[in-house]
């Protein structure tokens, strides 16, 4: 498996990947993103359930649109309708899962719609939703012509950190290497949607409008990446929430 990268790592080194290797996950990866499944469980009250071997969901130009080749292997993100922040807990725990499997040397990418929710082997219960799904799996190292052009269209415009916060003093490095790592979050369609505050010394978050499930979970990616960016500390949950560093 060779020597694993560090959080920080996998965000710089991370890339949507669409195209994959059909090939079986090695069963010591699989029992590490498992573990990881099960202590986020018990951590957040996230469900998270990982699909093997079935990329039913993935088949055919109807869904995929062609977008996605080879998929096998993804993260079904489970929302808990009687929970407000299920959604975003879920941006958080699954971009925290997708960077854990880079680390181990695994490719990925967030999927909102280009699937098919009915194909999935998910059991959901009364409060439950499938929202999205993150795919995992092998891939070549070099991205193929269709997903530069798919990265390149994306990202033709990305915001530089002055642009996604607001300060009333200098903001120390750490706050900094934060918004770095913020600036590399996935988001929809890279929207990069959420802001943050630096005033008297304490950080808070927000989006702009009320959080549908789509925003809450770019809401919880960004934060995810700011906490790792930040090296340590814990976020609240919700709109205008505080970091504690």
């Amino acid at each position: 498996m060779g020597v694993e990268t560090s959080l920080g790592e996998a965000i710089e080194i991370r890339r949507s990947r669409r195209t994959y290797d059909p090939t079986p996950i090695d069963p010591e990866m699989v029992d590490k993103l498992q573990q990881l499944i099960a202590r986020y469980a018990e951590e957040a009250g996230v469900r998270m359930e990982l699909v093997l071997d079935n990329g039913t969901a993935f088949e055919g130009l109807r869904r995929s649109y062609g977008m996605f080749s080879g998929v096998r292997h993804y993260l079904g993100l489970i929302e808990d309708k009687r929970d407000p922040h299920s959604a975003e807990k879920l941006g958080y725990y699954g971009e925290l899962l997708l960077l854990h499997a880079v680390t181990m040397g695994l490719a990925g990418c967030w999927v909102a719609g280009s699937y098919d929710r009915k194909a999935c082997p998910v059991i959901l219960q009364e409060h439950e939703a499938l929202i999205c799904v993150i795919v995992l799996g092998n891939t070549s190292q070099d991205q193929s012509g269709r997903e530069k052009l798919i990265y390149n269209f994306i990202h033709r415009k990305t915001r530089s950190i002055e642009e996604m916060y607001i300060a009333d003093t200098d903001v120390p490095d750490w706050f900094i290497a934060a918004m770095e790592a913020v600036k590399r979050a996935p988001s929809a369609i890279n929207r990069q949607p959420v802001k943050f505050s630096y005033k008297e010394e304490r950080v808070s978050a927000w989006v702009e409008r009320k959080p549908d499930d789509m925003l809450a979970l770019d809401f919880g990616i960004a934060k995810c990446h700011f906490a790792i960016g930040a090296g340590k500390g814990t976020w609240a949950w919700g709109n205008h929430a505080e970091f504690n560093y």
